[in-house]
């Protein structure tokens, strides 16, 4: 019964860690007043971006930062786009991931079939063979404990730092922000480099620990569930941490419900998370108001500089 409980619990993690990556990372883009709706694709392209590197040389570091390189390269376009061209938000963030799930699967026509041995896991001496907490705390990859100072580290520079500061104010009001000698568009530019960043760590998580091997469209709507785990958080990073892992752990029980032979259809299991996805976002929309005052002022608001 503890292997069982262990098993269903280290497979929650893995279930959990690529939407931690990318809700932190949406969180910081918002919070600068950007909605970003092109994490679907910029998670896609790190997926392909790191599985290729990892295929090809072996080395999971290089993988890790092909991945999260692969999802910067597609955030600076939407950002350049958005803040520099000014060009719609919302329609910029659905192409691209339209362009990034088409790209993703030219990309990786090559590696359909192939696999990968998995990032490996830092087994700490005396720790790691304890019993339950072991291999749950002590022997995981690197990309699980990043995902956790991840979270820690946002909160930390959101709430304590200078620079947290000014991504929130230019979230609240760009104009104010503007005035008191802020550059807006810099900032709200570097917030969304992280954030394209992180997405691209969530995606390659997918294709080197999740599931190492390359299937197109592999994200199967992580993007969007990241999403609305920003809204469901109230963009605090540490509510969006734990609400992966219940969206996370909601997933797992999809599985195992498969794996036990529960006598409901398949598909409709398949659904839960999605379901779930709707469903918190249905009893948020309850309370409109409550959202639009955690939401920052300025989020999806171009700026034009006057003067």
């Amino acid at each position: 019964m503890i292997d069982f409980v262990v098993l269903a619990l280290l497979t929650i993690i893995t279930a959990s860690t690529p939407l931690v990556f990318a809700a932190i990372g949406e969180i910081v883009v918002e919070k600068a007043g950007v909605l970003n709706l092109g994490v679907e694709g910029m998670m896609i392209v790190g997926a392909i971006g790191a599985f290729a590197v990892a295929v090809t040389t072996g080395d999971p570091t290089l993988a890790i930062l092909a991945g999260a390189a692969s999802g910067l390269v597609l955030a600076f376009i939407f950002g350049f786009l958005t803040l520099y061209l000014l060009s719609n938000q919302v329609a910029t963030g659905l192409a691209l991931t339209l362009f990034g799930i088409g790209f993703s699967a030219l990309l990786g026509n090559g590696f359909v079939g192939q696999t990968y041995g998995g990032l490996p896991h830092l087994d700490i001496p005396i720790l790691s063979d304890l019993p339950f907490v072991g291999q749950l705390i002590f022997g995981q990859d690197v990309l699980v404990y990043l995902s956790v100072f991840s979270a820690l580290g946002v909160t930390w520079f959101l709430g304590r730092t200078r620079w947290g500061l000014a991504v929130r104010a230019v979230g609240e009001n760009h104009d104010a922000a503007h005035s008191i000698g802020f550059s807006v568009t810099l900032i709200r530019m570097g917030a969304v480099l992280f954030g394209g960043a992180m997405a691209g760590l969530g995606g390659a998580y997918l294709s080197l620990a999740h599931t190492p091997l390359w299937v197109e469209n592999m994200t199967a709507g992580r993007g969007w569930i990241a999403l609305a785990l920003v809204v469901f958080a109230s963009w605090k990073p540490w509510r969006a941490f734990f609400g992966a892992y219940l969206f996370g752990g909601i997933t797992i029980v999809q599985l195992h419900a498969q794996g036990f032979g529960v006598d409901v259809p398949s598909q409709i299991l398949s659904m839960l998370p999605y379901l779930a996805t709707i469903v918190v976002l249905v009893l948020i929309s309850r309370d409109g108001s409550r959202a639009r005052l955690n939401a920052p002022a300025c989020l999806g608001r171009s700026f034009h500089a006057s003067g």
